[in-house]
């Protein structure tokens, strides 16, 4: 487990990583990458650590991760649902998939449900345009969505044991 019983991210999870990188020149993505399949998500407390243990310099560190739409900074949902707004997914309607689903979870993009179920995000490209509009929840691509088959997904998930 990643957080101890004070709310502590247990940061000697990385260890392995930062030993097999730091010394690698431009490895700091791949670090970055490693923390956040670690961790859910990237901490401020790992930013702190990966730049102490790598000497680079936080500010650094944290300008590559802000600069990278892939990395998180706060956790997400077991079902994380990346919804594509590239233009082939906006043509053919993926913003009411987008408001049949926000409504459906209660939330909007960007948020998590209160539950910890679900956090949608929308998304620039998901690379699927023959499938628009397309969404993606973990890594489970679902395409040619309607607003319904959109929502029977998400209700389906939610009747899956956690």
């Amino acid at each position: 487990m990643s957080v101890n019983a004070n709310n502590r991210v247990n940061l000697s999870l990385l260890n392995g990583v930062i030993q097999e990188y730091k010394s690698v020149k431009g490895s700091l993505i791949t670090i970055l990458q490693n923390a956040q399949d670690i961790y859910g998500y990237l901490p401020h407390e790992v930013i702190e650590y990966i730049a102490k243990e790598t000497c680079i310099p936080a500010a650094r560190v944290m300008g590559v991760a802000t600069f990278y739409t892939q990395f998180r900074f706060q956790p997400v949902g077991k079902h994380l649902i990346m919804l594509c707004q590239g233009t082939a997914c906006h043509v053919n309607g993926s913003n009411k998939i987008l408001d049949a689903i926000t409504a459906e979870l209660g939330i909007s993009d960007g948020q998590t449900t209160e539950d910890g179920l679900f956090t949608i995000k929308t998304v620039a490209c998901l690379g699927c345009c023959s499938l628009s509009p397309v969404m993606m929840i973990n890594e489970k691509t679902y395409g040619r969505l309607t607003t319904d088959k959109a929502v029977k997904i998400i209700r389906d998930l939610r009747g899956e044991k956690k």
